[in-house]
């Protein structure tokens, strides 16, 4: 009991500290903002890999080696998706039917992550907070707090180097469910971008504010007659096998024409014995950690 209150406690005081520092963050010009990115950007890939092995090693999910490219690919590839995207000021004119749109930050974020893929939506999350002009607050999954904890510190430290206000990026360190639910209905907060089960996502959509959610996924597959098998099998395989499958967009089912029914079969049945020992090497991986003898 004593522990829910003062994650209650934190949640209250980090939205709080989060408004104060958005007051601020919201007159950034594109510049500053674009600054603040590239240097969060260059802090998530200079520690990527020690990300990626700190979050294997405290949840036991996934492989060291896919989550650095996770976390390369938020850090990365995500920043330069959106590194070009205006969200200050006027950002599209319709001369013609005189409509002018100016992009407005909608304030501070709760930001819900899970023990999944907890380094790189940590990652995401950041980016496209702060590309808006908002400020974030995570609550981390309690199984992966600490590689949760220390991916948001990270992040900030960088974004304060870039001349963010201290306090737009912050995390929970004492997170719970109380906690959280706290967090997501506190008058300060104006969004919650909700990553994890599905209870929590219901929770999330019940908030009474608006919500993003991401939960559980059911990834069915479609092989066309026109087809190249051999490869359609090899990466819907490749798929399903990344980060031992821990991503919600993994692949869960196939659906293949009747002409081609066969020689998928024949294909998966080839690459079987491939995906069986994959599978046994997680499987002693965490058994043996679980034990602490890993």
């Amino acid at each position: 009991m004593h522990k829910d209150l003062e994650s209650i406690q934190e949640a209250r005081d980090l939205a709080e500290a989060a408004h104060a520092a958005f007051l601020k963050f919201e007159h950034f010009s594109a510049e500053q903002v674009e600054s603040i990115l590239k240097s969060i950007s260059e802090a998530g890939i200079a520690h990527s890999a020690q990300l990626a092995k700190q979050a294997v090693d405290e949840t036991g999910y996934g492989n060291a080696e896919h989550k650095t490219l996770k976390n390369l690919f938020c850090a990365r590839d995500v920043y330069n998706a959106i590194r070009p995207m205006k969200t200050v000021g006027i950002v599209h004119e319709d001369r013609e039917k005189k409509i002018l749109e100016v992009a407005s930050p909608i304030g501070v974020i709760a930001a819900i992550i899970p023990s999944t893929n907890p380094t790189s939506t940590t990652i995401y999350k950041a980016l496209i907070a702060l590309k808006g002009r908002n400020a974030i607050v995570f609550s981390p999954h309690p199984s992966a707090a600490k590689c949760i904890l220390e991916t948001s510190r990270l992040l900030a430290e960088a974004a304060e180097r870039a001349g963010a206000p201290r306090g737009v990026l912050s995390c929970m360190t004492m997170s719970s469910l109380e906690g959280t639910d706290t967090l997501m209905k506190h008058p300060r907060t104006a969004l919650i971008l909700a990553t994890g089960g599905s209870a929590m996502v219901k929770a999330a959509y019940s908030a009474g504010k608006p919500a993003f959610g991401v939960g559980p996924g059911n990834v069915p597959t479609y092989i066309d007659r026109t087809a190249d098998v051999p490869k359609a099998v090899r990466d819907i395989l490749t798929g399903k096998t990344f980060d031992n499958g821990t991503l919600c967009s993994s692949e869960q089912s196939i659906v293949c024409d009747e002409a081609v029914k066969d020689a998928v079969l024949d294909e998966l049945r080839s690459r079987a014995p491939i995906c069986a020992r994959r599978k046994r090497k997680h499987c002693w991986k965490k058994s043996y950690k679980r034990r602490g003898e890993l």
